[in-house]
């Protein structure tokens, strides 16, 4: 070996050690500080203070090195960091001719072997086996309907859901124990397992309460592009005072006297000036029970008090009989916000208003509604960026006292974005001082330790957010209950190792990757590289992770999934679960996942690419000798 080349060897060879000497120092100063660690996860957060010490520096030169030689570059070591790093010490030692004191290929080749061992029995701990033929599991929100529809629940674990997640900011405890008891039916009568997992709200900021639009319903015929009625309009006339639900899709759901619905006959006709002065008719087309099915070809708006009278089909010197439209819901008020408004956020829950402008458009009040937690108004600062419904309306807060906030909108389409009650408010600059379980959280979170096999905690921040659920859940004797930390705000995201230490005290762990609200919050340009670095320092600390938010959105909600979100929905298969969302089409969504996770897991383990025989290569035969 030429001189320069040793040299070079021996250098890199200096620089390894150091590194190990820092992962040694930082795994001595991480257990001290996390004292209390359940003894599953010891050796992980020893492998968690190994890769932070690596990543502390910008190793890319060295890496460049390494791979110059034939070697690891050390961009695979995740789960095993101190193994990699001493097998490729070991390898430079023996090319530079060095005698090297240390563990040999043994000891190296145990350290590879138990990162993944661990990974998967921690896995197996928070989630459950493995269905059979696919290592990742599939976690699937459950809606309403789940409650009292046994059907739709067996069909989601027939075709791949491992756990089901429970939105506890949604329905209440009566829904709750429909979905679960549904379930175990299913478990039972499908031979499956699956687990329950409880997502407390959190102390997520949301919009207030708007107060209603006015009281009028439009129907409307499908027309094609030349402008002809392809599809009339169907209207359910059903009775005032004890209304029946339409046994079927419709247009419009109208109100009426009991007695005068009686006297409708198919083929009768309806007869009305609309809320325009527009005249305008319907015909009768059937009977259901006290109710009738009506078929419009125009455009019309309803109103109550609009009075419809009935027109007998063969009988037309026949005087008329009329009734007036009863109750009809308002509808539900948006505030239309554009580049320039201003928007005032009130401590008060008093139902909002939008901008109210003089006859020359001036504005005379700007737009009102309310924040659902009063701690807001005391975090928020001037100059502070805030956000709406998932980053669609971005505002700079200008002013601040201690009830109203009043933000000027920096962010909307030019003809402007509607902002609706119940909307999520980002505020990632804002210090905020407010803890992850709110006084609602831990009402719920009795029932939750009875019945759930694991306990989402949303919005987590600090470790004394992981510590106080840990406690009441131990008041609760739900010690041996799961913990899924969702990871939704960039404070929780700088304070990610703090808060694996700190979970690591209970035995069944794993993170939640909420890619809706993390986007808001750290910049949708940055959520692919934040959540890149979200599944290394989990698979360093061998937790696993849950893949989150959108995945497969519009094949859940429309049935045809779009080219991006299978690909996406492919990215699953570095986490350990991947969660999808309610919608119409939600069974479909979780075939086709189940077949996308397991054609992926023959090409794809973590960040390693795994060489699967290509069938494509056959086109190219090798040559026989000779």
């Amino acid at each position: 070996m030429r001189n320069g080349n040793r040299v070079q060897l021996l250098e890199l060879i200096e620089q390894l050690n150091l590194l190990r000497s820092e992962m040694l120092a930082l795994e001595a100063a991480s257990l001290r500080e996390g004292a209390g660690l359940h003894h599953a996860h010891r050796t992980s957060a020893r492998n968690l203070s190994h890769y932070l010490a690596l990543r502390r520096h910008d190793i890319r030169h060295l890496q460049e090195e390494l791979a110059s030689l034939g070697l690891s570059s050390l961009g695979r070591t995740e789960s095993h960091v101190i193994a990699a790093l001493q097998t490729v010490i070991r390898v430079l030692s023996q090319l530079a001719g060095k005698e090297q004191a240390e563990p040999g290929e043994a000891e190296e080749m145990a350290g590879f072997k138990e990162g993944q061992s661990q990974l998967e029995g921690n896995t197996d701990a928070l989630l459950g086996p493995a269905p059979e033929g696919r290592k990742v599991r599939i976690m699937v929100t459950m809606p309403s309907e789940a409650a009292t529809d046994y059907a739709l629940v067996r069909d989601l674990v027939l075709n791949g859901m491992n756990c089901m997640r429970v939105n506890c900011a949604h329905d209440d405890v009566e829904a709750w124990s429909g979905m679960i008891r549904n379930l175990r039916r299913a478990e039972k009568e499908t031979g499956k397992s699956c687990k329950v997992e409880m997502d407390l709200a959190g102390p997520k900021f949301r919009t207030g309460p708007i107060e209603p639009g006015p009281a009028v319903l439009k129907y409307r015929p499908r027309r094609d592009v030349f402008g002809r009625v392809e599809t009339p309009a169907r209207i359910w006339l059903t009775p005032a005072d004890q209304p029946e639900t339409p046994p079927a899709a419709c247009d419009a759901i109208v109100p009426v006297s009991a007695g005068w619905l009686a006297r409708l006959k198919p083929r009768d006709r309806v007869r009305f000036k609309d809320t325009r002065g527009a005249r305008r008719a319907m015909t009768i087309t059937a009977a259901v029970g006290k109710s009738r099915w009506a078929a419009a070809r125009q455009t019309a708006y309803l109103a109550p008090g609009l009075i419809l009278a009935k027109h007998a089909a063969r009988r037309k010197s026949a005087r008329p009989l009329s009734t007036r439209i009863g109750p009809i819901p308002p509808l539900e008020q948006m505030l239309r916000l554009k580049q320039g408004d201003l928007l005032v956020l009130t401590k008060s829950l008093e139902p909002g208003r939008p901008a109210v402008y003089d006859k020359k458009k001036q504005l005379v009040s700007p737009g009102r509604v309310g924040v659902t937690l009063p701690e807001f108004f005391e975090c928020v600062r001037r100059g502070e960026p805030v956000w709406f419904d998932d980053g669609k309306i971005g505002g700079i807060i200008t002013g601040v006292s201690p009830r109203e906030v009043t933000v000027e909108i920096t962010q909307a389409r030019p003809t402007g974005e509607k902002l609706g009650a119940e909307k999520g408010i980002n505020v990632p600059e804002t210090a905020l001082r407010v803890g992850a379980l709110t006084a609602r959280d831990l009402e719920v979170l009795r029932f939750v330790a009875e019945h759930a096999d694991i306990v989402g905690c949303s919005f987590v921040r600090t470790e004394t957010d992981v510590r106080e659920l840990q406690a009441r859940l131990a008041e609760l004797d739900g010690g041996n209950l799961g913990i899924v930390l969702k990871i939704e705000t960039r404070q929780a995201f700088d304070n990610l190792p703090r808060l694996l230490l700190a979970a690591m005290q209970m035995r069944a762990i794993g993170v939640m990757i909420a890619r809706g609200d993390l986007a808001v919050e750290c910049g949708f340009q940055r959520l692919a590289e934040v959540q890149e670095e979200i599944l290394w320092i989990c698979e360093a600390a061998r937790m696993p992770v849950i893949w989150a938010t959108q995945v497969l959105e519009s094949l859940a909600k429309s049935g045809i999934p779009s080219r991006s979100e299978i690909t996406d929905a492919a990215m699953g298969e570095r986490a350990e679960c991947v969660m999808l969302n309610k919608g119409p089409y939600m069974v479909e969504a979780v075939r086709i996942l189940d077949d996308i996770l397991r054609r992926m897991q023959a090409h794809q383990e973590k960040k390693r690419s795994k060489l699967r025989k290509l069938q494509v290569a056959d086109a190219f035969p090798v040559p026989q000798a000779g």
